[in-house]
């Protein structure tokens, strides 16, 4: 099994699908067989991360989810609330098959590294089970440091390799976020990459925003994390 990108956060509503849109829609430009895996969608509908990346790569096969539960909620909340089965075993197995038929996948985090996923298990398990190389996205201002070092320090301790931290959003508008790039390289010795805020209505115009404020030494290595 090849082993995949996991795009993690710091918590919800940070960018975490803006970020696996841009990652992957550059990954096939370059005609690299990309695929972003949502191993379950909560708050569905509205909510739809794997149809806003396929849309980003005008693809439907750009990106696929497994599961998806109506309540906006944890996976393993929102099933007990919508009295369905969730079984972290077949929602590993689904992301696992999806990954062996991609030569790189992406799988996109849901919420924070210790949101519950399904059983006694949290989105953090299923990273580590799949052996992924993580990309930690956080804020930009003010609070980012002490969520992100210990996002961070919960990969390590579980042995995922970590590609680096994206802070989304980023303006440098206060002292905060103007040192929290530096400082969050000092606290954690991994490299920063920093995301403007970006302007456009279709998910293309804001994966490609992505991609272009990324940079191409950070992406290169992305691309050779699995060798």
């Amino acid at each position: 099994m090849t082993d995949p990108i996991a795009v993690v956060g710091t918590g919800t509503g940070i960018g975490k699908t803006v970020v696996t849109a841009g990652i992957t829609r550059w990954f096939r430009e370059r005609g690299v067989d990309t695929r972003a895996i949502k191993p379950a969608q909560t708050g569905h509908p509205p909510d739809d991360d794997a149809a806003f990346v396929a849309d980003a790569c005008g693809d439907s096969e750009a990106a696929t989810c497994p599961h998806y539960l109506e309540p906006a909620l944890a996976p393993r909340v929102a099933a007990e609330m919508a009295d369905e089965e969730l079984s972290y075993e077949e929602l590993r197995v689904a992301c696992e098959d999806a990954v062996a038929e991609t030569a790189a996948p992406i799988v996109e985090g849901i919420g924070g590294l210790r949101v519950p996923l399904a059983g006694d298990r949290e989105v953090i398990d299923l990273v580590a089970d799949l052996e992924a190389t993580a990309v930690v996205v956080t804020r930009s201002g003010l609070g980012t440091l002490n969520h992100t070092a210990l996002s961070i320090e919960a990969l390590e301790r579980r042995g995922v390799d970590i590609a680096g931290i994206v802070c989304n959003e980023y303006a440098g508008a206060t002292v905060a976020e103007r040192t929290n790039p530096d400082e969050l390289e000092r606290m954690t010795g991994y490299g920063v990459e920093t995301v403007p805020p970006l302007d456009g209505e279709s998910p293309a115009a804001l994966a490609t925003g992505v991609a272009d404020a990324l940079s191409a030494s950070f992406l290169e290595r992305l691309s050779t994390a699995d060798d």
